[in-house]
């Protein structure tokens, strides 16, 4: 089975490297050539236009945003390129509106879409322990799982229909901002009243709190350190953007994420867009200084 991949940023990086890792053929695409020289040096082949993937049987694309997704696929892109009965294996977090389009595209050229957005940081892509959510035809599930079982721990199923897939990493990415949403208002409370921050999060992280999400990010807010930005502030954004816009879609009222959504963008006001997300605790603290 040949692999294509498009996308060698942080997570799309690691996760083709664990793909040649596992023995699959792998065929990498990136604007920029440099990042794939290290993949090329093991082993795979560079893909000089996404038309050379052309051959693949499944294309693994791991890109930013819905506006990066649809340069590659339309408009003579991967669409075009992708022979019949070939599987686009869709890992990027994307609207629903943008998957249900990428599905009516394939369909009419008699390709099938997998949508397979994973959930973990770029440690995790480089240790292929991501968690991968996948939705789609079964058969074309069952064709991915090599794929699936190089990138991750551990594959979670939703069913046939791939938006099934996209919706619930929109709802995991909303869990986390809403989760570093709480950590920002308390952090900066115990604060103000004097406490240590640090000593605050030692607290509450070796109890109730111990989860990897509230020790990860409560640490970096507590030690006001978001350096690496594993998820920089507009990422963030669009992700609680689009979530919100999934909960509209169905009349769901997303309160809490609105709210984080107005923090993030006070973040990206202060000039803090170069920072991981959870600086919307700084943003926050920052607004209240006289």
């Amino acid at each position: 089975m040949k692999i294509g991949f498009i996308g060698l940023g942080t997570m799309g990086g690691g996760m083709a490297a664990n793909i040649l890792e596992a023995g699959l053929s792998l065929t990498v695409y990136n604007r920029t050539e440099a990042k794939a020289k290290a993949l090329v040096d093991k082993g795979a082949t560079f893909a000089a236009t996404i038309a050379d993937l052309g051959d693949c049987d499944v294309v693994v694309t791991m890109v930013s945003d819905d506006k990066a997704i649809s340069a590659i696929c339309f408009d003579g892109g991967l669409v075009d390129a992708m022979k019949p009965g070939a599987i686009h294996l869709s890992s990027s977090t994307v609207s629903v509106q943008m998957a249900r389009k990428l599905e009516a595209a394939h369909a009419e050229a008699g390709q099938v879409l997998v949508s397979a957005p994973v959930n973990g940081r770029g440690d995790l892509a480089a240790a292929g322990n991501l968690f991968v959510i996948s939705a789609g035809p079964s058969e074309a599930r069952a064709t991915c799982a090599p794929v699936f079982d190089a990138i991750g721990q551990k594959t979670l199923d939703f069913g046939a229909d791939q938006v099934a897939a996209v919706v619930v990493k929109l709802a995991v990415n909303c869990m986390i901002a809403d989760s570093i949403g709480v950590m920002a208002e308390a952090y900066n409370m115990v604060e103000r009243w004097g406490v240590d921050k640090t000593a605050f999060h030692a607290f509450i992280s070796n109890g109730l709190f111990g989860a990897p999400i509230f020790k990860i990010y409560g640490a970096m807010i507590a030690e006001d350190t978001y350096q690496p930005a594993n998820f920089p502030v507009p990422l963030g954004l669009k992700d609680v953007n689009l979530a919100v816009a999934a909960g509209e879609e169905v009349n769901m009222p997303m309160p809490i994420a609105s709210s984080v959504r107005n923090g993030l963008l006070m973040a990206l006001a202060q000039g803090l867009e170069a920072e991981d997300w959870s600086v919307l605790s700084k943003a926050t603290s920052n607004s209240l200084k006289p």
